[in-house]
């Protein structure tokens, strides 16, 4: 039996122990109800996507062609239209997820405005877009159940397959699919990093991303100034985000410790090291630093360190913060993913300056000679230059095979002089195929877009202003969006229903009987749509 028959059958049993106080109650309506409202709280949500998460990285373990995907999402709306989409299209919301990009929250939900991502956003607005974006992915569920119950209803009615629908509604996929949640580098210290976090998995998040820099100087991943912390602080941070989802009861949720390494050259401090060898001094090691070999190298408020056995003194810039050196990258990175998976973190994500299957690979590939089942969540930024960076690394190829290059700029790739050229076409080819290509051979289990919401939300807005303010007036609206949603089957297209109007009316009916007021009459404009 169907937890839906079981619901009906337990209500009934209720209602008849009522004595006829209940009888304005239908127990097929409560069990309705209540299979439209699956997750009652954000815990259910966060505990029923970590396990979820976790089965999905066994089977990329097993098989990495069974890797993962998710977009970056602003808004609720744009959350539940997402996976209302892949739904429709993919036929289920497998291996797809949500990604709440910091970034995002900075420039589109602070009271204060637009802000660079610099942690500068009220630390609220996180785990308000996170049950935001439950609320409607919940919402979905609800509208798409109330339209089964309603053909299952048409069916009895008139004879219908009600084993059929009645098998659509036991068997309901759910829009409700794990997010990706972005605490930044914690907003504070780790007490800091700890309650926020608690937020986060209250309002629904199983997995959380923290990032190895320092919280009062935030950047961009993909911008300069980036300065990191030692590995105990960040260490710390992490066990910090641990106790909340054990105390929470959330064990299987998942941390994504984020490295920007390989774009930072400063530390803002210098970790204690009490032996040779130990996590400081391997820390240290990488500083820039000039020998100490007598007083006169030392000059007022110096620091002197002793790295291998000499004394050598660390560069320190004006503002205080401390140099690496020029090209420790590669193995600050391989160290700093080593020691956060032997410290209780689950998934890496490496920041690099551009998607290279190559670059990632080597060191996902150092990282795996100590960590074997090490595995990332890579940032398909749109920071990056796909186009030129595809079309230089498909010339640089062609040029290390010999081929003839005459009629191609490197410099000048991305111009639209080559959109139809071979080199553009094998661009177009890798690109297509990078995410396979790098769950493959990089290890990458999780593909994300931080921001394409943002840049989709601007190009398709500059489209219809375009037009609509020009010549073509409401024929920009009609030809540019409302033809396209009824030709493509968009439901949106009924946006009164896809505001909750139609689940209104449902609920009035099941509350006042036959004397509910409902919206959706024959006066309803809603019904032009009924195609």
């Amino acid at each position: 039996m169907s937890n839906y028959q079981q619901d009906i059958d337990t209500i009934a049993t209720l209602k008849a122990a009522k004595d006829g106080t209940w009888d304005g109650i239908n127990p097929d309506y409560v069990a309705r109800m209540k299979a439209q409202n699956r997750f009652k709280t954000g815990l259910d949500i966060a505990r029923y996507t970590a396990a979820i998460m976790r089965r999905d990285m066994a089977e990329y373990d097993a098989d990495s062609s069974q890797y993962t995907q998710s977009l970056g999402c602003w808004h609720g709306f744009i959350g539940q239209q997402k996976m209302l989409s892949v739904k429709k299209h993919q036929g289920t919301t497998d291996k797809r997820y949500l990604y709440l990009s910091g970034w995002m929250v900075a420039a589109l939900r602070s009271e204060f405005g637009p802000l660079p991502d610099q942690s500068m956003h009220e630390k609220t607005s996180v785990p308000a877009l996170i049950e935001e974006l439950y609320t409607f992915l919940r919402q979905a569920d609800a509208r798409e159940l109330g339209d089964l119950f309603k053909q299952l209803d048409a069916a009895k009615a008139n004879g219908g397959d009600v084993a059929a629908i009645q098998a659509q509604i036991d068997n309901f996929q759910t829009h409700v699919v794990p997010i990706i949640a972005d605490i930044d580098a914690g907003f504070g210290n780790e007490e800091a990093t700890y309650l926020l976090a608690k937020k986060m998995i209250e309002a629904g998040a199983c997995c959380i991303q923290i990032e190895n820099q320092v919280s009062d100087a935030k950047q961009c991943g993909h911008q300069d100034g980036k300065v990191t912390v030692p590995h105990e602080d960040f260490l710390s941070k992490i066990n910090a985000v641990r106790y909340a989802f054990l105390e929470l009861g959330v064990d299987d949720g998942v941390i994504v410790a984020r490295t920007d390494s390989l774009g930072a050259g400063l530390t803002q401090k210098i970790p204690v090291s009490t032996q040779e060898g130990d996590l400081a001094s391997q820390y240290n090691a990488f500083l820039e630093t000039s020998p100490v070999t007598s007083l006169s190298d030392i000059n007022e408020g110096d620091m002197i360190l002793k790295l291998n056995g000499q004394l050598a003194k660390p560069v320190r810039l004006p503002n205080g913060l401390f140099k690496f050196k020029a090209g420790t990258g590669f193995d600050r990175v391989v160290l700093d993913c080593i020691t956060s998976l032997k410290h209780g973190a689950d998934l890496l994500w490496i920041e690099t300056e551009k998607p290279h299957v190559g670059q990632i690979g080597d060191m996902v590939r150092a990282i795996r000679k100590v960590v074997p089942d090490a595995k990332l969540v890579y940032n398909n930024s749109p920071s990056f230059n796909w186009t030129l960076n595809f079309r230089q690394q498909v010339f640089d190829l062609w040029q290390e095979e010999g081929r003839d290059l005459t009629g191609y700029e490197r410099a000048n790739l991305m111009s639209a002089q080559y959109d139809e050229s071979e080199l553009a076409i094998a661009a177009d080819d890798k690109i297509r195929s990078f995410q396979r290509d790098a769950a493959r051979e990089a290890g990458i289990f999780h593909h994300l877009i931080t921001l394409p919401t943002y840049h989709t939300a601007a190009l398709s807005t500059d489209t219809l202003a375009k037009d609509y303010f020009g010549k073509e007036g409401m024929l920009a609206y009609v030809h540019g969006v409302q033809r396209q949603e009824i030709r493509r089957g968009l439901a949106c297209v009924k946006h009164q229903a896809m505001a909750g109007s139609d689940l209104g009316d449902t609920h009035k009916e099941y509350f006042s009987g036959e004397g509910a007021l409902k919206a959706a009459g024959e006066d309803n404009t809603m019904n032009q749509f009924n195609l």
